[in-house]
């Protein structure tokens, strides 16, 4: 049986939502410049579209980082694939994720970050899952809380499809 893809959030709503992050985010900034690291690769859409909301000057940068390796369950060993090209040394650093579940990539990563002297480290996510939490990490900007199923869609993948849908799905069938 083929899976199908069960609309959970509307395109609509992630645009509205992300319209009300970028106000936000530029309100709380004021003032200031952000730079923006987009957690690869699922992050890319969800940046892209927060970074031309945000009204403050703002930098970008990416990381790849993974937990996974070939498995489908995380490993619990952080790697980081794909460094960030430029320093945050004394930058305002706002981590742009699209899903939040266990947290450890998080938490491992904003410790990383602190090391490497940003002045601060806030977390953006499009969508945080909380009943899938096993480390605490604290996400400063919300797009939506989901509950614990698989979804794709605005970044997202199974098996590398569906990323380019303009909503946030469910997989069903799998």
């Amino acid at each position: 049986m083929a899976e199908t893809i069960r609309e959970l959030i509307s395109e609509q709503d992630v645009d509205r939502r992300i319209e009300e992050l970028g106000k936000q985010i530029s309100e709380d900034y004021a003032g200031k410049s952000i730079h923006l690291i987009c957690i690869l690769k699922g992050g890319a859409f969800f940046m892209c579209e927060l970074a031309k909301r945000i009204t403050l000057p703002v930098s970008i940068d990416f990381m790849y980082v993974s937990s996974y390796g070939d498995a489908t369950s995380s490993s619990g060993t952080i790697k980081i694939k794909k460094d960030l090209d430029e320093s945050v040394e004394g930058k305002d650093v706002l981590i742009v994720e699209d899903i939040i579940d266990s947290g450890r990539t998080l938490y491992f990563l904003t410790r990383e970050l602190e090391k490497r002297g940003a002045k601060s480290i806030r977390l953006c996510t499009l969508l945080d899952k909380p009943e899938r939490r096993v480390v605490e990490v604290p996400t400063d900007y919300v797009g939506f809380q989901i509950p614990d199923e698989f979804v794709v869609g605005y970044g997202l993948d199974y098996a590398q499809k569906y990323r380019t849908l303009p909503y946030i799905g469910v997989v069903e069938g799998v």
